[in-house]
């Protein structure tokens, strides 16, 4: 387990590489992080770093976490994440020490990006789950964009559970695994990231690791002989 980033997304853009290919790359400003809190197995009963990102006036906080900020001694923050780590890393932290992106990520490393995706709104079929849709001929009358029919024989009769119909689309908590870093601006704190990311601009974003990546790798791996 690792420490996760917070950061903001900016949008997208893009970069050349050395070969002259064109990468398309979304903006990420991530941390500094400040930790909070850190919690311990043996006063909370597990490992974590509490981490604050960004700045927020102490007048839109409520009075426990004014109390909580207060008691750490710094400033509220607009995010407020538990990350779980393993119990050595915990031991390298207090509250009050800022994590900066360089000392979590590098170029060429794989990473999962986390963040709320755009709300759409209320949809149908066609755009909520790729429906083909009707015919528009032969009769077919103001249901060309309809799911069609979604009922049962008399056995089982029912309507199965996970059936795509029309309703609310996006605005849900969305990971996109097995992303690359293309690059990394400490100066600015600045990191760019091959492709899209979830959510919309100014959005929150959640950076870690990516697990997917280190399990193919080491599926990937020969073994060593002996």
């Amino acid at each position: 387990m690792s420490i996760q980033m917070l950061g903001t997304k900016l949008g997208m853009s893009q970069v050349f590489s050395e070969s002259g290919e064109r990468v398309p790359v979304t903006l990420v400003e991530a941390g500094p992080l400040t930790v909070v809190q850190v919690k311990t197995s043996a006063s909370d009963g597990y490992d974590a770093l509490q981490l604050g990102y960004g700045q927020r006036k102490t007048t839109f906080k409520s009075k426990p976490l004014q109390g909580h900020f207060k008691k750490a001694g710094i400033r509220p923050t607009r995010a407020l994440r538990e990350s779980r780590v393993s119990g050595d890393e915990v031991a390298k932290h207090k509250a009050g020490d800022r994590i900066t992106l360089d000392t979590l990520f590098a170029k060429g490393d794989w990473i999962d990006v986390t963040a709320t995706s755009k709300g759409r709104g209320f949809a149908g079929v066609m755009k909520r789950h790729g429906f083909r849709g009707k015919n528009q001929s032969h009769g077919t009358h103001e249901t060309e964009r309809h799911g069609g029919s979604i009922g049962m024989h008399t056995e089982p009769g029912r309507v199965w559970k996970g059936h795509g119909m029309a309703g609310q689309m996006g605005n849900k908590r969305v990971t996109v695994v097995g992303l690359e870093v293309v690059d990394v601006r400490p100066e600015e704190n600045l990191l760019l990231i091959r492709g899209g990311v979830p959510g919309s601009t100014r959005s929150l974003v959640m950076i870690r690791p990516s697990v997917r990546r280190k399990k193919k790798r080491a599926a990937a791996a020969p073994a060593k002989a002996g």
